[in-house]
């Protein structure tokens, strides 16, 4: 594993004046590219800080961020952290530090903020996409069980955000719980010590940002997105994903015109955590050509 060095953490500031918090390793030396990096919802970007050190790409630049209202920074009065709005700060970051042709990786809600940044801008600025266990459209409905747990419809949606509203914590615990994982159902009936910390975390947040974003996310339909997709995609599902079936991810891979799908077996919604040295191997392999030579 090559030794980390140094990340510097900043903020920038996007165009309605909303200060962000990032971190950026500078590549050393002479930089051919740039790896920006979008974490899942309600957590931040410290979750990738150790794949950034990991990723040993000496001459890309490595951002990640946290997102507004993310991160326990207060949003101060400016709108609420849509799909939309999300996308153009990354927009904004790209214009910040004038970078093109940056590899662009997404877990979770970082997976549609791209897709909607494809929707918006295109990916004339992008030269890989990577998509975490992601569905490109959330809700379930006639015609499509690729969303969360294959049935999760307007009116399941609408009492999840009630109880999100009522306990924003146990709601999100529950959510990942209650799926298609046994050992997550396991761990929170037994109140495990890893799920007592996550409600802490959890409780410690302001929820209606973040209550916001489900909203916006949720009213979300990516799929006619995939098929515009020009640039390389490489897909990181976990095999006992929480939220997604089998299905889901090959509809993704076969949706995408020149993608291919890596499923971690027995790992769930965050498997790029779960097996970092295999995520690692596969992204390095991924952003020299290997996977789509």
């Amino acid at each position: 594993m090559p030794a980390p060095h140094a990340m510097a953490e900043n903020h920038f500031q996007t165009h309605d004046g909303v200060s962000l918090f990032y971190r950026h390793r500078p590549a050393r030396g002479h930089r051919r590219g740039a790896v920006v990096m979008f974490h899942r919802g309600h957590e931040h970007s410290g979750r990738l800080a150790h794949l950034i050190d990991e990723l040993d790409l000496p001459d890309f630049d490595f951002f990640a961020w946290d997102a507004r209202g993310h991160g326990g920074h207060p949003l101060k009065g400016a709108g609420a952290p849509t799909a939309e709005r999300m996308a153009r700060d990354l927009q904004n970051l790209l214009d910040h530090y004038r970078l093109d042709q940056a590899v662009a990786v997404g877990h979770s809600m970082g997976a549609l903020t791209l897709w909607q940044y494809l929707r918006d801008f295109g990916d004339s600025r992008l030269s890989r996409l990577v998509f975490i266990d992601q569905s490109p459209r959330l809700l379930t409905g006639e015609g499509w069980q690729g969303g969360i747990y294959g049935d999760f419809g307007p009116e399941r949606s609408a009492t999840f955000m009630a109880e999100l509203q009522q306990d924003f914590a146990e709601a999100v615990l529950r959510l990942v719980a209650l799926g298609h994982n046994p050992q997550a159902r396991a761990l929170y009936q037994e109140n495990a010590k890893g799920i007592q910390l996550a409600r802490e975390r959890l409780r410690a947040l302001d929820p209606q940002p973040l209550i916001d974003c489900w909203a916006s996310l949720t009213a979300a339909d990516y799929r006619d997105v995939l098929a515009g997709i020009g640039i390389p995609a490489l897909l990181v599902y976990g095999g006992a994903s929480n939220f997604y079936s089998a299905g889901t991810a090959q509809y993704v891979r076969d949706s995408i015109p020149n993608a291919v799908l890596h499923t971690y077996p027995d790992v769930d919604h965050a498997p790029h955590l779960w097996e970092r040295e295999r995520f690692v191997r596969d992204v390095l392999d991924f952003v020299s050509g290997g996977s789509h030579g």
